[in-house]
């Protein structure tokens, strides 16, 4: 047997569960001012996150997916990227949303069901959160691709799940971005379970971003709790692509700490000691741990950016809450461009009912 081709599927990690250095760092670990505006980044989003998961158990929410255990992959994400690049995400980006200059306040009107939380001020031309599983990876494609047709020096992170590379969405997605080498970098979130479908069962390939191989396309592992390895991958299969040398697939691997979304029970599916032993290589802590060993942070520091990270999440809490609620015609007026004629009645009517309800009176 002759063989013809021999491939393989490079692995990085620079930081212990603990934070200690395993050997040398990477240049991004020389720029602190970055390092520490990254910390900082991890906590307001774990603290909003805490926050908006409390909105939703009183009722001032709808049903939010936690990014517990995600904050370091999307932080290297909003980070890495140039402002002209496109960010195509799934649901639970939000940390890499809010660097990219989505607020807080606009996140929560998102999740509180509210289409303004869908027009972003500050970065108009990412797509919006992707609920459907892996559809998002065809859009990537299709932008990366007008991108190359314009000849524009722009590249496009898509986020998906690890489930959501079971998809035919994400194969064909992938299988496009090879063969027509366009500027697209996909990080698949490993978080080890697709809602209550652990990875062991999802695909019988030992590694996610071997499925690259199939593409053309280089794949990479990265331990996505090392700030270090996951800005590392990142950056340069961004440099890969706003050079023209084509796609590629990291696979960060991480562990969901929460519940699929706040409609989950996990208690139901997991084991009490994996979970435990998951949160002993929890990033955020991790980051710490290597700032505060190299004597770049301290008890009071941390004391100060706790308080700080509340005071933000309460202040755009308080302005989410103040916002009146837009009447129910919105959910025609923003899912057409231009509201077919068979649904000007029915919007009439729905009008109609608003104005009655709301002590406005009757009228067209």
């Amino acid at each position: 047997m002759k063989e013809l081709h021999e491939f393989h599927v490079d692995s990085t990690r620079y930081l212990d569960d603990h934070g200690k250095p395993l050997g040398d760092l990477p240049t991004q670990a020389r720029d602190l001012h970055r390092t520490l505006a990254a910390y900082r980044h991890m906590v307001l989003i774990r603290t909003f996150d805490s926050k908006t998961i409390a909105l939703q158990r009183t009722g001032k929410c709808g049903t939010y997916p936690s990014v517990l255990g995600h904050e370091v992959i999307g932080t290297a994400v909003g980070q890495s990227m140039a402002k002209t690049d496109v960010l195509v995400p799934y649901y639970r980006d939000q940390a890499a949303h809010i660097l990219r200059g989505v607020s807080l306040k606009e996140m929560l009107l998102y999740w509180g069901g509210d289409e303004r939380g869908s027009s972003w001020e500050n970065c108009r031309e990412d797509l919006p959160i992707a609920v459907p599983i892996a559809t998002q990876c065809c859009h990537a494609v299709g932008v990366a691709s007008a991108f190359r047709i314009r000849g524009e020096d722009r590249a496009v992170v898509c986020c998906v799940g690890d489930g959501g590379t079971s998809k035919g969405d994400f194969l064909e997605s992938i299988n496009l971005a090879g063969a027509w080498h366009l500027p697209v970098v996909f990080v698949v979130i490993n978080n080890q379970w697709a809602i209550s479908t652990p990875r062991s069962i999802q695909c019988g390939a030992e590694t996610i971003a071997q499925k690259a191989i199939g593409a053309g396309l280089p794949g990479h592992i990265v331990d996505g709790n090392d700030y270090f390895s996951v800005t590392e991958a990142i950056e340069y299969a961004l440099e890969r692509a706003h050079g023209g040398k084509g796609a590629s697939v990291i696979e960060a691997v991480t562990y969901r700490l929460g519940d699929h979304t706040t409609a989950d029970d996990a208690t139901r599916y997991r084991d009490a000691e994996e979970l435990k032993k998951a949160w002993e290589k929890d990033g955020v802590k991790r980051l710490q741990n290597y700032l505060h060993d190299s004597g770049h942070w301290d008890a009071d520091q941390e004391k100060q950016l706790q308080a700080d990270c509340r005071e933000t999440v309460e202040t755009a809490v308080e302005e989410y809450l103040a916002m009146e609620p837009e009447p129910p015609t919105a959910m025609m007026d923003y899912l057409f461009e231009t509201l077919p004629a068979a649904l000007h009645d029915q919007r009439d009517r729905l009008a109609d009912k608003h104005r009655a309800r709301s002590g406005q009176g009757g009228g067209a």
